[in-house]
């Protein structure tokens, strides 16, 4: 009888020398029968949850081939452990009329052992994984390391009394800490994933597993917490149980899925903090601009069409005051109405220079744009707006002032009445009303704001030198991005529109934006009386009450 020897190990820290051990008993139970080893397989390393394995698959395409009668091997976890996988295997065999013998079974394989052992070796699996997280889980809530080496950070290698080795501490790598703060603050700046990861290439810097920076390196999954970028670690958060990770059954790779919120494990390690919170949500604002999430699929639009960077300033923002399409690029220099090049369907064949509508946007946005005047307008108006409002708010509270002196006599007579001897159920609930009451005052007058601070009365010439500090900085390469992204959040829109063979232009400001810029905030929502405010700022654009409706400028 021709027979063939297979020997496998799963893990790395293995001795190589088992596969020897294996196929060395093999040998010996094959001669003592008088069979003849025609050959034998291996596959080191490799884990037996999947049939994904070079020598395993040499052996079937033998066995289908018939090279041999008999297959020889130690136990029928060296051949898998995976019930589909061994079933399927004994089946392959079966119809090759092959023949598995193992030593630990002693004799031949039927469908009896498959079915039975099959389920052991599974279960040793799935009991194997269920201890491994429970001890990874039991790590990362002292704060230490679930696995894996970020960058970063070294590995602290120490010992504890008895000798043995102490698993998951970690420290900050100096130099490499400065290359993740570089890395953010350049992003913050407006450089994008590729020129970081070009510039630290051409710098000589090694990244993770010292291997060459990639823009995926850095960028890497804001939903997945992949990434430099992503990673909480650098604000001293350890999250664990993010991923989860299970084997594609047609490749034997490992794929990665996403686990609810509620599953992760956190824990704060303050001591390997590399990033300070301002500079990381700088980050991450800018992120929500400028990658896509997950959950925007679905919406019929592609996720894509809205985060590509733009290429000029005014990108995007500029349209046909004709037809409402919009104007781009036809020539080097020049821009047209793309409505009336590609479809023939709008008479405006004007151009204009993209430099000079930058150059009188700009001055725009500096001199009529938040015009000093009709600032001031805006401000008496919303100015009047709070005041009535507050002195509605005042009489709120004073009425409920004067409320607490009548609440407190009455609380008094009638703890006066209990001594008195006058007890009763009804005098019990009305005393109960009255502290409910009582207390239910307290705590609005306690929670009642103090009076906010009103639009400065200077702010638009506060927001004309910064304008004039963002012309400056679109010159600085290491600026230029932030101070594009600033100025084009101040416009809602440009139209051109031909006046006497030329185009003139219209620029619609975005105040909400202009009043956040000018205040240092994020926008004027941030704003204590932003609920008035919002009265006055109709439709995002430069529109503002009674009185002040200069919805777009004429340059």
């Amino acid at each position: 009888m021709r027979v063939v020897l297979y020997a496998r190990y799963s893990s790395d820290t293995q001795r190589d020398a088992s596969i020897e051990d294996q196929l060395r008993i093999c040998r010996t139970y094959a001669e003592q029968q008088g069979w003849t080893i025609v050959d034998s397989y291996s596959d080191r390393a490799i884990s037996g949850a999947s049939l994904i394995r070079p020598g395993i698959q040499d052996l079937i395409t033998d066995a289908t081939a018939g090279r041999f009668e008999i297959l020889l091997t130690e136990a029928m976890d060296r051949l898998s452990r995976d019930q589909e996988d061994i079933a399927g295997l004994f089946k392959r065999m079966t119809f090759a009329g092959v023949k598995i013998v193992t030593l630990s079974e002693g004799g031949e394989i039927t469908p009896l052992h498959i079915g039975l052992t099959g389920t052991m070796n599974a279960l040793y699996l799935k009991e194997l994984a269920n201890k491994t997280r429970r001890g990874l889980r039991g790590r990362v809530e002292q704060g230490k390391s679930g696995g894996g080496l970020c960058y970063g950070y070294d590995v602290v290698r120490q010992r504890d009394t008895r000798g043995e080795a102490i698993c998951g501490e970690r420290a900050i790598n100096g130099e490499q800490a400065n290359i993740v703060r570089r890395i953010f603050r350049d992003y913050a700046d407006g450089k994008s994933p590729k020129a970081i990861a070009l510039s630290l290439n051409a710098e000589g810097h090694h990244g993770p597993l010292s291997g060459a920076w990639s823009p995926s390196t850095i960028n890497g999954n804001r939903e997945r917490g992949t990434g430099i970028l992503n990673n909480e670690l650098y604000i001293g958060r350890l999250v664990w149980n993010r991923l989860r990770y299970i084997k594609n059954p047609n490749t034997g790779k490992r794929v990665s899925r996403l686990n609810p919120e509620s599953e992760w494990t956190l824990h704060d390690v303050p001591e390997l903090r590399i990033i300070e919170q301002d500079l990381w949500d700088a980050v991450k604002a800018r992120q929500s601009k400028t990658t896509w999430s997950q959950k925007s699929r679905g919406t019929g639009v592609h996720p894509l069409n809205a985060l590509q960077r733009p290429t000029h300033l005014l990108t995007g923002l500029i349209k046909c005051g004709c037809c409402g399409g919009g104007f781009s690029m036809i020539s080097k220099h020049h821009l047209g109405c793309s409505t009336a090049r590609n479809k023939g369907t709008c008479e405006n064949r004007l151009t204009i220079r993209r430099d000079v509508l930058e150059k009188s946007v700009l001055n725009g946005l500096q001199t009529q744009m938040m015009d000093p005047a009709l600032f001031k307008e805006f401000c008496d108006e919303f100015t009047r707006e709070i005041n009535r409002l507050r002195m509605e708010k005042g009489a709120d509270l004073a009425t409920l002032k004067s409320e607490l002196p009548k609440i407190e006599r009455e609380l008094d007579k009638a703890v006066q009445a209990i001594l008195d001897g006058f007890a009763s159920s009804a005098l019990k609930t009305r005393m109960e009303q009255l502290e409910a009451r009582k207390a239910e005052i307290e705590a609005r007058l306690a929670e009642a704001p103090s009076p906010p601070p009103l639009l400065h009365p200077n702010m638009a010439e506060l927001y004309r030198q910064k304008i004039a500090m963002l012309q400056d900085s679109l010159q600085n390469e290491a600026t230029g991005m932030r101070a594009k992204e600033a100025i084009r959040s101040l416009i809602t829109r440009i139209r051109l529109i031909p006046e006497n063979g030329t185009l003139g232009i219209f620029l619609e400001g975005d105040l909400a934006a202009m009043l956040g810029f000018a205040t240092n905030k994020k926008n004027a929502t941030h704003h204590p009386d932003a609920g008035v405010l919002n009265k006055f700022l109709v439709q995002d654009s430069m529109v503002a009450g009674a009185g002040f409706e200069p919805a777009a400028f004429r340059l």
